[in-house]
């Protein structure tokens, strides 16, 4: 069964993870932010934070305008999609299965992305959009092949 997508994007500023979640409409989501570090990029320098470390949650336009207008260069991010409601601390693949937990995007070492679906159709998208936008080594993440413990980026 695919659990989701992993691939490497470009070690470089831009709006990646706008580019990421592209196909979806990520407004229709509450999404909570985990452990991360991302930055906003001004006059090619990096400035502050993209994701407040006291802001925990972001409603989907929030994130939305953040993810498309802003330029910014990703360390680590850990942002986990929900319909409107509440958040679950989620640390494993069953505990996201079991949760109401739509999507998690994990990036680590600002280049590797894994995403977790449980929408097949949003599992589709995501990795024909990451072949169309160039991206490396896009793979489809299975029960066989998942080598992830736990569903964080740190």
């Amino acid at each position: 069964m695919k659990r989701g997508i992993s691939f490497e994007i470009p070690n470089e500023y831009g709006t990646l993870l706008g580019e990421v979640l592209k196909p979806i409409d990520i407004t229709v989501f509450s999404w909570r932010i985990g452990n991360g570090e991302s930055y906003i990029v001004v006059d090619n320098e990096l400035d502050e934070e993209l994701f407040s470390e006291d802001k925990k949650a972001i409603g989907g336009a929030e994130l939305k305008n953040l993810l498309e207008n802003n330029m910014y260069y990703i360390i680590f991010s850990d942002l986990q999609a929900y319909p409107k409601g509440e958040f679950f601390d989620i640390e494993t693949y069953e505990e996201f299965i079991e949760s109401q937990c739509e999507l998690i995007l994990l990036v680590v070492d600002s280049c590797y992305v894994t995403i977790y679906s449980k929408n097949k159709e949003t599992t589709e998208l995501l990795y024909k959009n990451a072949t169309e936008c160039g991206f490396e080594d896009v793979k489809y993440i299975t029960d066989e092949n998942d080598t992830r413990i736990r569903l964080s980026a740190w």
